[in-house]
């Protein structure tokens, strides 16, 4: 298969079929999808077309008449021209004996007919594609090992190069080693003179020379031989004045950039006279220079001399004196990095030290502000306040005086109203005219503290003395108040902890005198209030007795009419007849006169209501205990209610054990609390609703303090129980707002738009409720939830 063919076509295949049919089939398939495709009709033709070009790929039919396909398979895959060509079966023997004699002779895949013309053509592509990928593998194979013996022979050449450079590795580990055995001796020391004299030392018993010294630059670049190591004493130059005034202009540019000189001889170096002169007059006959680098800054010289003769300097000498160079440069960047943090370490000591002052300093501040701020806020007095801020200033900043001043209404004038000194005179009461002080009390009435140094306190009218002042003005959100001033020595002068600290107490003063005075006020106003509160109290009590007299008499007057129209009533009605007109007129008067005794009822009741209320208030108000039968008492007094609220369409339910004990307590004012909250329930209770009342003796309740009077209503023989007695009144269709609801037992307080029967009323009646279950000792509490209202009461009882 030449190359153009090759490039044309997807491969080249070769079918060999004795059936025509199946033969052409393919043929023309195969052709269609862009193979090249050739025809045998049997074994011979096969064998001779892959003699003369051999197919990529070959579809071999078995059954064929001269020689079938595993004999022509065996024949191919034992020439070495075509044992490489793959070889698909095509044929209608489906037996896996024949498929395995197939695969045993080499063929690469085998196909039963009738076949699948798309499977065939997969097939194909598989085995082209496999062909293709080992035809590479041998291809790379052939290259690979061409490769390998190109390397061969390169690895033979490297070896000896190798075995060469060991010998040069072997004394430069040497060395490295020589090197590294020297650096750690420079560097097990930090001190810098150390480093330097163990250097020096070092390289010269090593490089068996007369003197190695070490050169460091000032800042102008001259310098100084810091230290040395000489074979004789003579050789010695340490101390010497070093002038090289042509170093600076040539060479300090060329050694930052890591120029070595290396000199076998002076005289023979190629170096200007002066140099000559200069190296001759130190005793220098052979020089190697080393640059000493620290981050790219020239820090000095290391140098070996031989002072008699001249010196041949080796390459391994040079590059040992270089590398020690570098160490030596570590080293000493190491010791200056010591001494720094030494000193760092030093001062940040130093800095811990202020610092922990500072803070103990402020600790004791925040706890004298503390204290400070318990004793200014816990008075509501204003001298106190002002006393307790000038002395505890005084004591913690340990100042010579210190006073606090209070501004008029008007802001023109400053009274010193408390003082604390120890120096100046007492000036408490002395009052300063803020218009003399103009610049000063501007500031502070702008809220701004004032500290003056060296000044003279004309304020106080102080002249023989000068102090350091701090003025700091006691201000809050509505104004300054007053200042507090300060004194200390006239060198000292106050801190900002001590500032901070004086603001801080003159705000808290501030707040303290702006609560203070607020007292004072709510005070005055809570006197007025009693004073008005007491009046009215006597004033209703006056009235209340003054009525009760003439109401009274009244009563009584009603009463003797009522008698008076009986009779006469009796003696018309017998002489002229009940329809007579002076009988009509005698019904029409003991119609009015039963008017007027029912108003007069109503008043006796309210006038009682204040009296019992006033005398409940007055802690006046008698309580006569007795035994009550629970049993018999509540349905008693709960059914004087049963025609009322059939009368008004309400329901009365009644939810009280079986069998109650007896209690002892003030029946009075049991029986007038529960008609006090039954008359509210019906007065509020729509129709159709329900009123209940509920009453149960809580035992495991106990309050803690029974009246004593429980302890005077039996007889010393007989044993009693503390038990609870809780009553409670539920009407439903109403409720009372969250904001009405803590107000219903005020005074004369009524829920007027709840009282769907506008009968009126006092407001009396809850507020009496709630003084007599006080006075019995007990509690009471209302709830208002989801259109029920609930009054529930506990009193402690005996049982």
């Amino acid at each position: 298969m030449n190359s153009e063919q090759s490039t044309a076509t997807k491969g080249n295949i070769l079918i060999v079929d004795d059936a025509l049919d199946s033969l052409n089939l393919l043929y023309a398939t195969l052709s269609q999808r862009g193979y090249e495709v050739r025809k045998a009709i049997n074994g011979s033709m096969a064998l001779m077309g892959v003699q003369s070009a051999p197919p990529d790929l070959i579809l071999l039919d078995i059954r064929m008449p001269d020689m079938d396909g595993y004999e022509v398979c065996q024949l191919l895959k034992a020439s070495p021209e075509s044992c490489n060509i793959p070889i698909i079966f095509l044929s209608a023997l489906d037996e896996p004996l024949d498929k395995v004699r197939a695969f045993s002779l080499g063929a690469a895949d085998y196909i039963t007919k009738p076949f699948q013309t798309e499977e065939v053509l997969a097939r194909i592509e598989n085995q082209l594609a496999l062909q293709a990928a080992k035809a590479e593998i041998r291809r790379f194979n052939a290259a690979l090992e061409q490769r390998v013996q190109q390397r061969t022979e390169e690895l033979q050449r490297e070896i000896g190069e190798r075995q060469r450079a060991e010998e040069s590795l072997r004394q430069q580990a040497e060395q490295t080693q020589l090197v590294a055995a020297i650096a750690q001796r420079i560097r097990q020391s930090l001190d810098l003179d150390t480093i330097l004299k163990t250097t020096v030392t070092e390289i010269r018993q090593l490089l068996q020379v007369d003197r190695v010294l070490i050169y460091r630059f000032e800042p102008d670049w001259s310098g100084v031989v810091v230290v040395e190591s000489v074979s004789k004493s003579d050789h010695s130059i340490i101390g010497k004045p070093l002038i090289d005034h042509c170093f600076q202009q040539g060479f300090v540019e060329q050694y930052r950039q890591g120029r070595i000189q290396n000199l076998e001889d002076i005289y023979t170096g190629g170096l200007t006279q002066c140099h000559i002169d200069l190296l001759a007059d130190l005793g220098v006959r052979a020089n190697l220079v080393v640059p000493i680098v620290q981050e790219e800054n020239l820090w000095g010289l290391l140098l070996a001399n031989q002072c008699v003769q001249p010196r041949r300097w080796t390459l391994l000498e040079v590059d040992l004196m270089k590398q020690l160079s570098t160490q030596l440069a570590i080293a000493i960047q190491q010791s200056e990095l010591y001494h720094q943090v030494q000193q760092f370490n030093a001062k940040l000591e130093r800095q811990v030290q202020e610092r922990t002052l500072q803070l103990q300093r402020s600790l004791d501040f925040e706890a004298a502000l503390k204290r400070i701020t318990d004793k200014v806020r816990d008075s509501l007095d204003e001298s106190q306040i002002l006393q307790a801020a000038v002395q505890e200033l005084a004591h913690v900043l340990q100042i010579e005086c210190c006073n606090a001043g209070l501004y008029n209404a008007e802001l023109t004038s400053s009274t010193i109203a408390f003082e604390y000194t120890t120096s100046l005179p007492s000036y408490q009461g002395l009052v300063v005219q803020m218009g003399n002080y103009p610049e000063i009390y501007r500031q502070l009435l702008q809220h701004q503290s004032i500290q003056l140094c060296g000044a003279q306190p004309q304020l106080i009218g102080e002249t023989d003395y000068q102090f350091a002042m701090l003025a700091c003005p006691v201000a809050d959100d509505q104004g300054v108040i007053g200042d507090l001033w300060l004194f200390k020595p006239k060198e000292a002068m106050f801190e900002d902890l001590e500032v901070r600290l004086v603001q801080q107490v003159a705000n808290q003063c501030a707040i303290a005198l702006r609560q203070a005075r607020l007292y004072a006020t709510a005070q005055t106003q809570v006197e007025t209030l009693e004073s008005l509160h007491q009046l009215k109290d006597d004033f209703l009590s006056t009235v209340s007795h003054e009525l009760r007299s003439p109401v009274t008499n009244m009563k009584m007057a009603i009463q003797m009419l009522e008698v008076a129209l009986e009779q006469i009533k009796a003696a018309s009605f017998a002489e002229i007849g009940a329809d007579a007109p002076s009988n009509k007129t005698v019904q029409r008067a003991t119609h009015y006169l039963q008017i007027l005794g029912s108003e007069c009822d109503r008043e006796i009741s309210l006038v009682t209501d204040l009296l019992d209320l006033q005398r409940l208030e007055a802690g006046a108000q008698d309580s006569i205990t007795d035994w009550i039968d629970l049993n018999l008492w509540l349905p008693t007094s709960i059914d004087a209610f049963e025609e009322r609220t059939q009368a008004r369409q309400q329901q009365l339910q009644v939810e009280i054990p079986a069998l109650l004990p007896q209690i002892c307590s003030d029946l009075d004012a049991i029986n007038r609390i529960l008609t006090e909250l039954l008359h509210n329930a019906c007065k509020y209770t729509p129709p159709g609703e329900t009123i209940t009342v509920t009453a149960q003796v809580d035992p495991s309740s106990r309050f803690s303090q029974p009246s004593s009077s429980f302890n005077q209503s039996k007889g010393s023989g007989t044993v009693m129980r503390l038990s609870t007695l809780l009553l409670s009144v539920t009407n439903s269709g109403v409720e009372i707002s969250a904001d009405e609801l803590p107000r219903i037992f005020e005074k004369f307080y009524r829920v007027a738009t709840a009282d769907r029967w506008q009968q009126g009323g006092t407001g009396l009646g809850l507020a009496l409720v709630k003084k007599l279950v006080e006075h019995l000792g007990g509690t009471i509490e209302a709830r208002s939830i989801q259109r029920q209202t609930t009054f529930r009461i506990a009193l402690p009882i005996a049982c």
